[in-house]
């Protein structure tokens, strides 16, 4: 559910009297307090000027480079609770881009406790090293990582990261790290520019020595919002958080962007440009999948355009959605390093209704993959007012190629190129595209080939016609192919999928054919 709320400022007052936190114990009901008195403070802080906390880094740490950057290094056995209990925490040092401190507290006992900077908790290797003599007072810390051992019983593995503005990432057993989750967007690709809401303390509660999840609590503050969040953390072979925020607005927001998801499509099947790389294709993510309030299945591919995309797929109380790694082979990117085929998918399932609104996908010109270009996220289309304030609960957590509940064929490969037959006399215009869908797995497992498949196709500008539909070789799925003549420059927006004895055996295949890609 997102409640919309009014902020009063006689609270807001109120809260500023309040005093240090501190809990009697770490069980649920002590978490829940400890969650509202940082929901307080976060109000409070709504009513006061925003500071970006950059100011209060050390001179020395703020000239750092990436290559200095990498030679600090965190001494592992000075890891947070590593020879009690199957959790540790590491910690990231400031300098780099990490030029806002973040406060870290250890509620343990009963105690919330700050967590205070100590150089001797790293190594400064080779030109590091100089900054041994430099004042590090206030050098504060930039993030944390979480360990676990998820693959073994004998070593903690690392699982989760919060570093940087909002952000997180989540990997689980034999996943290698991709995407990123995080806190909030808020206007994303929009004119005026994005703001980056970044957390500014965290509190690690302390898990008893057995227990195999964890909580972390996070306060937000950026100029237009501040918040309180709440994770509760359980690693394994996917990692699963709860997400449990209040959020409180400074001042207006035009585009607030609900649990979002950060990725990379540098290219893959979608790219219709020669690409100078001898790897097939390079991406975190190649899919957004979309459950519908109604109970549908969306599959829209991923892009790397020539110009920004932003596109919305409204919906009522969405069942969830996520960015998602389908190509698994490893013959797809062979990357011996990136190991691509290895990137985790995130799903995000509301907890409570989302009501109105729509699934934003925001598709960014990137020309190569060392830039995150690719976010999706929810958009209420309740709009966020200064003085409102929001509640929210969902779950997000890291899958493979496929959902457990997708009982549907997917969406297995997406191509186009030009739809003329070659040597005709009149050849067709070069703008006429020739798409293939090829979907395989699920309600499509074990279908004969001479089952009466059928294609349903829409297309909301331009003239489609030669639709077919044919079983793959070797009962590797099945095709649907057609061609589009596109109405001038006009996008044309896609929608298809697969049909036997007139139900759907297949997700929808959804996809936006701009002309101007071409």
């Amino acid at each position: 559910m997102i409640t919309l709320m009014r902020r009063h400022g006689r609270l807001a007052l109120f809260v500023l009297l309040l005093p240090a936190v501190a809990v009697g114990d770490t069980g649920e009901a002590s978490i829940a307090t400890l969650f509202e008195r940082v929901a307080a403070e976060a109000e409070a802080l709504a009513n006061a000027p925003y500071d970006s906390g950059s100011d209060a880094l050390p001179e020395a740490l703020k000239q750092v480079d990436y290559d200095t950057y990498r030679q600090i290094r965190f001494r592992p056995d000075a890891a947070l609770w590593k020879d009690d209990g199957l959790f540790s925490v590491q910690l990231f040092h400031t300098g780099f881009l990490f030029e806002s401190p973040v406060q870290l507290n250890v509620v343990e006992n009963g105690e919330s406790t700050p967590l205070d900077f100590d150089p001797d908790r790293f190594r400064y290797d080779d030109d590091a090293a100089a900054l041994l003599e430099q004042d590090l007072s206030g050098a504060g810390h930039a993030g944390f990582r979480l360990h676990f051992p998820l693959n073994n019983a004998s070593y903690h593995d690392e699982f989760a990261v919060f570093l940087g503005a909002s952000y997180f990432r989540l990997v689980g057993r034999d996943q290698g790290y991709g995407l990123s989750a995080r806190g909030l967007a808020i206007d994303t690709a929009r004119p005026k520019g994005e703001e980056f809401p970044a957390f500014r303390e965290f509190w690690l509660v302390r898990p008893a020595a057995s227990a195999t999840q964890m909580t972390v609590l996070a306060l937000l503050d950026s100029p237009s919002i501040t918040g309180a969040y709440r994770f509760h953390i359980a690693p394994g072979r996917n990692i699963v958080v709860d997400v449990e925020a209040t959020l409180f607005a400074r001042r207006k927001v035009e585009t607030l962007g609900i649990a979002p998801l950060t990725s990379m499509f540098a290219h893959g099947d979608t790219t219709i440009r020669a690409v100078d790389d001898h790897r097939p294709s390079v991406h975190d993510s190649d899919g957004l999948l979309v459950h519908t309030g109604q109970s549908e299945w969306i599959w829209r591919p991923l892009t790397n355009p020539r110009s920004l995309r932003v596109s919305s797929l409204r919906d009522d109380n969405p069942e969830g959605f996520g960015l998602v790694q389908r190509e698994r082979d490893f013959d797809r990117y062979l990357d011996l390093e990136a190991r691509y085929e290895r990137r985790p998918s995130m799903w995000v399932q509301p907890l409570e209704p989302w009501s109105a609104g729509g699934i934003e996908l925001v598709e960014i010109p990137a020309p190569d993959e060392t830039h995150d270009n690719i976010v999706a996220y929810w958009v209420s289309d309740t709009p966020l007012a200064a003085g409102d304030s929001l509640y929210l609960r969902y779950r997000t957590h890291t899958f493979g190629a496929t959902l457990p509940q997708q009982t549907l064929g997917q969406v297995s490969r997406t191509r186009q190129g030009w739809g003329g037959v070659p040597g005709e006399v009149d050849p067709a215009p070069r703008s006429r595209r020739h798409f293939m869908v090829d979907f395989e797995g699920g309600a499509l497992e074990g279908l004969a080939p001479d089952q009466p498949v059928e294609a349903s196709l829409e297309a909301s500008q331009g003239d489609t016609h030669h639709l077919s539909v044919r079983a793959l070789p070797d009962g590797k799925g099945w095709r649907a192919s057609f061609r589009l003549d596109p109405d001038g420059q006009r996008p044309s927006d896609m929608r298809l999928h697969l049909r036997l004895h007139g139900e759907p055996i297949s997700e929808t295949w959804n996809h936006v054919w701009y002309p101007n890609e071409q």
